[in-house]
């Protein structure tokens, strides 16, 4: 890896809000055995599988609660085991064998050692003949949790392409076959057998779809394409989708197989009104649909496509006044939602490959990896917040659809700026989320005058602040020069002849800025109360300040 290339890594680690089940941070050399080195490799490679992440990180020279990035004193290539090089030593006590790397480095005038260990594959990676895990601050024997050791020893099984022997064409729906050529034929444009589909039998058309094996049954025909009373082959996983409203109103509907067509009866359950926004700079009010059909397709298609079947549960899409949240079991597969948002990243591997090629094929998503891309495409423009992924648990991944907007200044921004990059627009969006931004974005969006603020209280700038409530806003978001609030003091003084130190807070604290919090303002006060003393402007008699 290029030197660029590491500081990038290490950067995005350091900006985790916690270590991980996949990442191990330690500060010095003296406070990690070598032990204790081969079994946080053994934890962070079988914590990798588990959340599905291509590798996990060992990293000396960033402080494990803070995440300050302080430089370390140990060298890894150079220490010994005995009369034995580490490296060595911990390799030929790992098994399977794994080729962790190793990189040590300078990231601005500190050193850094930092090891890259591949994710177990089939099964649990050992050290001396015990596998390890991660579990909150604790290092552990992976044992006790038979949970993670079944999926490790399925992460490279492929659910949906197991076939069922007792089961035959007879038992697909006819409706939902017929329909799924249809949509085969649409994909099939440039292919060289694209006019001999419509003279092709079931058997042969299943077998070009990837939805059978050899005229096979699998669990794909089953989930796509079965019929309702055929879904028992399918247990002990469930081909079900949960429609739940929790707004003024409560209802809800189940789902099941065939999902080719019964996706479309989710849709039409989504109560879907028109959303307006008023640009400054239009006449009329731009109107939009509060959810776009595509986007909730994709991200219902998207469940489908990456359900961890193994853990028995349904697909849930609830519906809230304000937006739509999507829940399939089974973490994030390969990587994370930003990994996708710029749609140039195709995975290499897939929970369930041949499900998630037959949806392909019948158009069910678009091409492998491009689907995050996609839905954010058409959030952006139609002005609303990006879908995020936030809520996402150790087992569940959670997609929030917004149908609101949560600060007007970005949606207008938005309108005025429609050739805005995508790039910049996530950003922007985390900002209005209040969620965590490096500091090398915060630095590109400051230049380009889109946002102001103090870390980590962040918010879109004024050029964009039009409205009268949003100029307002920007007022109270806004901090004046110290020498305002001096002036303030001085005058106050002048008048009453002494103010003790809470007086002046209740003259100075709501005129501060809103992004700073309670502790920040009172600190913001004290600070401008100890320069004026230096300054020799004001002095204490007792416990009351008053002019010098």
């Amino acid at each position: 890896m290029r030197t660029e290339d590491l500081h990038s890594l290490l950067e995005e680690l350091a900006i985790l809000p916690t270590e991980t089940e996949w990442v191990e941070f330690k500060s010095g050399v003296g406070n990690i055995t070598n032990d204790q080195i081969g079994e946080y490799i053994s934890a962070m490679s079988n914590g990798a599988t588990i959340k599905n992440k291509p590798f996990g990180y060992l990293v000396w020279g960033v402080h494990d609660t803070t995440h300050e990035i302080a430089g370390t004193n140990f060298c890894f290539s150079s220490s010994k085991q005995g009369n034995q090089d580490l490296e060595l030593w911990v390799r030929n006590l790992l098994h399977p064998k794994i080729n962790f790397a190793i990189f040590e480095f300078d990231y601005h005038g500190k050193n850094v050692v930092l090891l890259r260990i591949p994710s177990a594959k089939g099964e649990p990676t050992h050290f001396k003949k015990l596998p390890y895990v991660r579990i909150g601050s604790n290092k552990t024997d992976l044992r006790n949790f038979p949970d993670y050791v079944r999926m490790i020893y399925n992460s490279l099984d492929d659910w949906s392409a197991n076939t069922i022997e007792s089961a035959s064409i007879k038992n697909l729906d006819e409706e939902a076959v017929r329909l799924a050529r249809g949509k085969f034929k649409e994909r099939s444009t440039r292919t060289s057998y694209y006019n001999e589909i419509d003279s092709w039998d079931n058997e042969t058309f299943l077998d070009k779809a990837k939805i059978t094996i050899n005229g096979k049954i699998t669990n794909t025909a089953i989930l796509l394409l079965g019929k309702e009373e055929s879904s028992h082959y399918l247990l002990p996983a469930m081909g079900e989708v949960t429609w739940k409203l929790e707004t003024e109103e409560k209802a809800y509907e189940h789902f099941g197989t065939p999902l080719l067509l019964n996706t479309t009866k989710v849709l039409k359950y989504i109560r879907n009104v028109k959303y307006k926004f008023f640009p400054d700079n239009e006449l009329l009010a731009t109107t939009v649909n509060k959810y776009d059909t595509r986007t909730i397709l994709e991200a219902l298609h998207n469940c489908i496509a990456h359900q961890d079947y193994s853990m028995h549960s349904r697909i849930i899409v609830t519906e809230k006044i304000d937006k739509l949240i999507f829940s399939n079991a089974g973490s994030f597969f390969e990587g994370n939602p930003d990994d996708y948002s710029a749609g140039d990243k195709t995975p290499e591997r897939y929970r369930n490959s041949w499900l998630a090629h037959a949806m392909v094929n019948l158009g069910m998503i678009d091409r492998l990896g491009y689907g995050i891309h996609t839905m954010y495409l058409l959030q952006k423009n139609r002005y609303f917040p990006l879908p995020d992924y936030e809520l996402s648990e150790q087992q569940k991944v959670v997609l929030q659809i917004y149908g609101h907007a949560i600060d007007e200044n970005y949606s207008k921004l938005l309108i005025e700026n429609k050739d805005l990059p995508l790039s910049n627009v996530v950003l922007l969006d985390r900002i209005q989320k209040k969620l965590p931004v490096t500091d090398e974005a915060i630095k590109m969006l400051r230049q380009k005058k889109l946002i102001e603020g103090r870390k980590p209280n962040y918010y879109i700038a004024a050029q964009v602040a039009t409205t009268i409530d949003d100029k307002a806003a920007y007022i109270r978001n806004r901090a004046f020069d110290d020498a305002h609030y001096k002036g303030m003091i001085t005058s106050y003084l002048k008048k009453f002849k002494k103010g003790n130190r809470s007086e002046i807070e209740n003259l100075i604290i709501p005129k501060l800025s809103e992004v700073l919090d309670e502790k920040q303002k009172k600190d913001k006060v004290k600070n401008i109360l100890q320069a004026m003393r230096k300054d020799k402007i004001i002095r204490l008699k007792g416990k009351y300040w008053i002019l010098v």
